[in-house]
C-alpha cells in the first residue's frame, strides 16, 4: 500500500529550513532597505520639489483612467494608490529612516487617486450617450449656440431636443447653410427643422482623431446637417450677451479689414476663427504658426501685460494714490480683470482659461514680490484646469500649451542660460543680439519639445517652425495685436482707419511668412501613427529633463532617445482599412498612397494620407499596375516579408454568387468588404467584413510582422465607444 501522507521532516531539518527562510527574509529586507535608502538620499540631493510632481501624479491618474480598459481596472488602480498612501502615512506616524520617500509616496499616491476619481466622476456626470443609429427626423429644438463659419459657407448650431426614438433630452450639433441663417436664429430660439442625425464618429483608423470622445465630454449625443428650411417658432434673444458681443466684434473687425487679414484680426480680437480661409489654416499649420490663431497663452499674456503696464503708468501720474497704495497690487487687479473679461469674450475655451489662470498667478507673484515664472506656477495652473476639465489632458491643445510653457521655464531657469542672460556692462547692440539669440534658442527648444505631440496627434511636425516663430511671435505680440486694440479704441471716435491699415499690413506679412515657410521643401515631416508606449516614453523623458535640477536631469535623455529610436525603426502599416470597410489605403508601393476608392471627402483622404505617413495625392488602385479591378472587386498582390500577399477588396454592393465568392476568398490572404460576407468566404489569414469591422473599428495591418492594430484596442469600456451589440462582444479581425 502506498501512503499519500507527506513525509515528516526531522526536527533538525525543520530548524535548517526555518533558518534558511529567516536568512532569505533578512536578505530581502536588507535589499529593500538599501534601495529605499538610495532613493531617500537621491531625493535629498536632487532638491525634490513636490509641487510640480503632485500635478504630474494627478495627470498620471487621469491618463491611467483613459488607458485602462474599464471599471475593474480603474477600481484596482484606485485601490493600489490608496494602499500605497495608507502604508506611507503609517510609516510617517512612526519613526522612519525615510521621511522624504514616505512623504513623496503618500502625497503622490493621493494625487494619482484623485486624478482617477476626478476623471471617472466627470465622465459619469457629463457624458452623453450617443444616438443608437443614424436617423432622419423632424423635431423641435432650442438653440443654445450659433457659431458663424463664413469660410465654410455655413453656420454651426448647437441645440437641445429629444431623441426621436426614446424622447430623452439630447444635445445636438447641426450644420446649416449660411444662406439659411436668419436674424431670429440666435441663442434661445425655438425652431422646427428636419435633419439627418448621426452618432458622433469614432476614430476612422487607429491613431486618428477621436471625435466620439470629444463629443462625450461635451455632452453631444449626435451631429448632423439640416435638410431644407428652418421654421422659427420663437425668435432668439438679440440682447447684449457675451456671445452676441463676440459675434458683433468679429463682424466689425472683418468689416473694417477685409480678406484674409480681416479674418486673422477677428480671431485675435474675439477668438472667432470661422472666417479663416482653409488655405490660410493649412499654411499656418504647416509653418508651425497655427498656435497664433487660437486664443491661448500668447494672446492672453499680451492683453494682461498691456493692461498691467498701462495701469502702472497711469497710476503713477496720481501722486496721492501712489503714496498710499501699493501700485503693483492695483495694477495686478486691473490686469486680472481685463484678462478674465478677454477670456470670457473669446469663448472661455480650456486653453484660454488655462492661460488666464497662469497669467493671474503671475500677477499675484508680481504683487507679492515673488518669482513670477516658476514650475510651481505652471503646476498650479495645470492642476486648476485638470480638476475642472480632466478630459483636457488628452487634448493636443492642453499638451502643447503646457509643454511650451514648461520648456520655456526649464530653459530659462537653467544655470547656463541664467549666466548668459545676466546683466553686464555691454552696449545695447550686444544686449539686443544676445536676446535675439536667446529668442531663437527658445523657439528651437519649444519646437523640439512639441514635435512628439505633433507626431502623435497629427502625424506631422513642422521643421522650420522655430525660425518662423522668431519673426511671427514678436510681430503678433508687439505690432499686430496692439494695432488692432488701438484701431478698436479709435473706432469709438470714428478715426480708426489708419490703425486698421497698419494692422492689415502687419497681418499680410504674417500670412506671407506662413505661406513661404510652408512651401519650402521638407517643411513638414510626416510619420505613421505613433504607439502609445512610445509617446509615454517621450513624456516621461521630457518631464524628467524639465523638473529635476542639476546633472541628474540629463537622465531624461535616455527614454527620449529610446522613444526616438523606436519610432524611427518601427515599421509603418502596409494596409489601412476604414471602420466601414469602404476605404482601403496601401503603402510601400512607390511614393504615393494607393486607395481603393477615389473619395471626394477631404476628411477621408487626409486621414488615410496622415496615418500612412505619406505626402501627395493618393493614386486609385485601379490605376496601379499591380492590381486588377472590376466594378465589383479589386485584387492586389503585395510583396512583403519575403512572400506575396493577395488582397481581395469589394467595390460595390452588387450580389455575387456565393460559390464564386468562396472560390475567390480561398485564393486571397486578406478579404476586405464594406458588407457582411457569408461564412463560406474563408481567406487564408484575415477576413475583415462589415460584421467584424463594426466590432473592431478601423485596422492598421503590418504584413511583414503579421500584426494588426485596431481602433477598439485603445477604447476599452469607456462610454463613448459603442461596438455593435449584435456581435456578442469585442474581437479582432477573423483569422482563418
Amino acid at each position: 500500500m502506498v501512503s499519500n501522507a507527506a513525509p515528516e521532516v526531522p526536527i533538525a531539518g525543520q530548524h535548517v529550513l526555518h533558518d534558511a527562510a529567516l536568512q532569505r527574509q533578512w536578505r530581502m529586507s536588507t535589499r529593500l532597505s538599501s534601495v529605499a535608502g538610495a532613493i531617500e538620499r537621491f531625493l535629498g540631493r536632487s532638491g525634490f520639489d513636490r509641487g510640480p510632481w503632485l500635478t504630474v501624479a494627478l495627470a498620471g491618474g487621469i491618463a491611467a483612467w483613459f488607458v485602462l480598459d474599464g471599471p475593474v481596472q480603474w477600481a484596482f488602480a484606485s485601490g493600489m494608490a490608496l494602499i500605497v498612501a495608507a502604508v506611507s502615512f503609517r510609516l510617517l506616524r512612526g519613526e522612519t529612516r525615510y521621511p522624504r520617500l514616505s512623504t513623496a509616496l503618500a502625497t503622490l499616491a493621493i494625487a494619482f487617486l484623485l486624478g482617477v476619481l476626478v476623471v471617472w466622476s466627470r465622465s459619469e456626470m457629463v457624458g452623453a450617450q450617443p444616438l443608437a443609429r443614424p436617423v432622419v427626423a423632424t423635431f423641435d429644438a432650442r438653440v443654445i449656440e450659433n457659431i458663424p463659419q463664413p469660410a465654410l459657407d455655413r453656420v454651426r448650431l448647437v441645440v437641445v431636443t429629444r431623441e426621436p426614438d426614446t424622447a430623452r433630452p439630447i444635445k445636438v450639433r447641426l450644420n446649416l447653410k449660411e444662406s439659411a441663417d436668419a436674424r431670429g436664429l440666435r441663442e434661445g430660439a425655438v425652431i422646427r427643422l428636419q435633419a439627418r442625425l448621426m452618432p458622433p464618429a469614432p476614430p476612422m483608423l487607429p491613431g486618428s482623431y477621436d471625435f466620439a470622445r470629444t463629443a462625450w465630454f461635451s455632452g453631444l449625443s449626435a451631429t448632423g446637417s439640416v435638410i431644407g428650411k428652418v421654421e422659427i417658432l420663437e425668435p432668439g434673444s438679440e440682447g447684449p450677451g457675451l456671445s452676441a458681443l463676440k459675434n458683433s466684434l468679429s463682424a466689425h473687425v472683418r468689416k473694417q479689414l477685409g480678406g484674409s487679414p480681416g479674418s486673422i484680426a477677428a480671431a485675435f480680437a474675439s477668438g472667432d476663427r470661422g472666417a479663416i480661409a482653409p488655405e490660410d489654416e493649412v499654411a499656418m499649420r504647416d509653418s508651425g504658426l497655427t498656435h497664433l490663431l487660437s486664443i491661448s497663452g500668447l494672446h492672453v499674456s499680451a492683453v494682461i501685460a498691456a493692461a498691467y503696464l498701462m495701469a502702472m503708468k497711469l497710476l503713477t501720474l496720481w501722486p496721492w494714490l501712489a503714496l498710499r497704495v501699493r501700485l503693483p497690487v492695483v495694477a495686478a487687479d486691473v490686469g486680472a480683470l481685463v484678462g478674465i473679461g478677454y477670456t470670457l469674450l473669446t469663448g472661455a475655451e480650456v486653453p484660454t482659461i488655462r492661460s488666464c489662470a497662469a497669467a493671474v498667478l503671475v500677477l499675484i507673484a508680481l504683487a507679492l514680490g515673488r518669482e513670477p515664472l516658476s514650475f510651481r506656477m505652471v503646476a498650479v495652473a495645470a492642476a486648476f484646469v485638470l480638476l475642472l476639465w480632466p478630459e483636457a489632458l488628452a487634448s493636443p491643445s492642453f499638451q502643447m500649451s503646457f509643454t511650451a510653457v514648461i520648456a520655456i521655464v526649464a530653459l530659462h531657469s537653467s544655470a547656463p542660460v541664467r549666466a548668459f542672460l545676466a546683466p553686464g556692462e555691454q552696449g545695447w547692440l550686444m544686449r539686443g543680439a544676445r536676446r535675439g539669440l536667446m529668442l531663437l534658442l527658445t523657439g528651437v527648444v519649444i519646437e523640439f519639445a512639441l514635435m512628439p505631440i505633433g507626431l502623435f496627434h497629427f502625424h506631422r511636425a513642422g521643421v522650420y517652425g522655430a525660425f518662423a516663430n522668431v519673426i511671427a511671435i514678436p510681430l503678433t505680440t508687439f505690432i499686430s495685436m496692439p494695432l488692432i486694440a488701438l484701431a478698436l479704441l479709435l473706432d469709438l471716435a470714428g478715426i480708426g482707419g489708419p490703425a486698421w491699415w497698419l494692422a492689415g499690413k502687419s497681418l499680410e506679412l504674417l500670412l506671407a511668412l506662413a505661406h513661404w515657410t510652408a512651401s519650402q521643401p521638407g517643411a513638414v515631416t510626416r510619420m505613421p501613427a505613433m504607439a502609445n508606449f512610445h509617446f509615454a516614453l517621450f513624456v516621461a523623458g521630457g518631464l524628467w529633463l524639465a523638473l529635476w535640477r542639476g546633472s541628474i536631469r540629463l537622465w531624461g535623455l535616455f527614454p527620449a532617445l529610446l522613444a526616438s529610436v523606436l519610432v524611427l525603426t518601427s515599421p509603418g502599416p502596409d494596409v489601412l482599412v476604414s471602420s466601414d470597410g469602404r476605404h482601403v489605403g496601401i503603402t510601400g508601393e512607390g511614393g504615393r498612397l494607393l486607395v481603393l476608392r477615389d473619395s471626394r471627402s477631404s476628411f477621408t483622404r487626409e486621414n488615410l494620407v496622415e496615418l500612412a505617413g505619406m505626402d501627395g495625392e493618393p493614386l486609385p488602385l485601379s490605376q496601379w499596375r499591380g492590381a486588377r479591378c472590376s466594378p465589383d472587386f479589386c485584387v492586389a498582390t503585395l510583396k512583403r516579408g519575403g512572400r506575396e500577399w493577395h488582397l481581395l477588396m469589394t467595390r460595390s454592393r452588387e450580389l455575387v454568387t456565393e460559390r464564386a465568392l468562396a472560390a475567390a476568398c480561398e485564393r486571397a490572404d486578406i478579404v476586405i468588404a464594406d458588407r457582411a460576407l457569408p461564412r463560406s468566404c474563408k481567406p487564408r489569414w484575415i477576413k475583415a467584413d462589415r460584421r467584424i469591422l463594426r466590432e473592431t473599428g478601423g485596422l492598421a495591418i503590418n504584413l511583414a510582422g503579421q500584426s494588426i492594430r485596431t481602433v477598439a484596442e485603445d477604447q476599452g469600456q469607456h462610454g463613448w465607444w459603442r461596438p455593435s451589440a449584435d456581435e456578442g462582444g469585442r474581437r479582432r479581425p477573423h483569422h482563418q
